[in-house]
């Protein structure tokens, strides 16, 4: 994502904060990529900037981690840019869908794969049961809110997977679009306007 610095030609110098503005790139969903992505949420809220960009270039991860950071967005008093640049993939693409109204892009050759939840379990009968059965959960939970974000019927993405085959299912742009995924084709600029004001009271 470009930034865009319009500084005043008063100013013979000027530093910003270190990371400041504050733009969240998700690149892996694991224990602290999620511990990451809260305090850079954190951090976002204390800038005074208006809006907190979420760019996402990931292969996937856990679907924990993911929830995590689905939590961080929904309780953020800010708003958030969702942006995928390059690929969403697994919980990249869920996490896509969770940018506000109006404010989910794609660059136009970036790719999205959605797909069934995956289950590592082991051990036990009983056990792999039992993880079977939370991977089912999650799925239905995941693409219900997936659905709802896209202004879609609930099971709409389950019917979709469920039509593929329960395959890897790949999606451009355009076809982010068709689905409701993407709203906006095109990365966004991130525009920081740096001004001098007098006043004589």
């Amino acid at each position: 994502m470009k930034h865009i610095i319009n500084e005043s030609p008063h100013l013979k110098s000027y530093e910003l904060k270190d990371n400041f503005p504050v733009v969240i790139r998700v690149r892996k969903f694991d224990e602290n990529g999620a511990k990451e992505f809260s305090a850079l949420m954190t951090k976002a809220h204390l800038t005074g900037q208006p809006i907190v960009p979420v760019v996402i270039d990931s292969y996937g991860g856990q679907v924990y981690s993911l929830m995590s950071m689905i939590s961080d967005i929904q309780n953020s008093e800010l708003p958030v840019a969702t942006i995928v640049q390059g690929k969403a993939m697994s919980c990249g693409a869920i996490l896509f869908s969770f940018g506000n109204e109006g404010l989910r892009y794609m660059d136009q050759h970036a790719t999205v794969m959605i797909h069934d939840v995956s289950s590592g379990g082991f051990g036990k009968i009983e056990e792999l049961k039992a993880d079977v059965k939370e991977a089912e959960r999650l799925n239905k939970k995941l693409y219900y809110m997936m659905a709802e974000n896209c202004g879609k019927n609930k099971t709409y993405f389950l019917k979709l997977i469920h039509e593929k085959g329960h395959a890897d299912w790949y999606l451009d742009s355009t076809e982010c679009l068709e689905v409701g995924l993407a709203q906006k084709i095109g990365v966004p600029h991130l525009s920081v306007d740096i001004d001098v004001n007098f006043k004589f009271e």
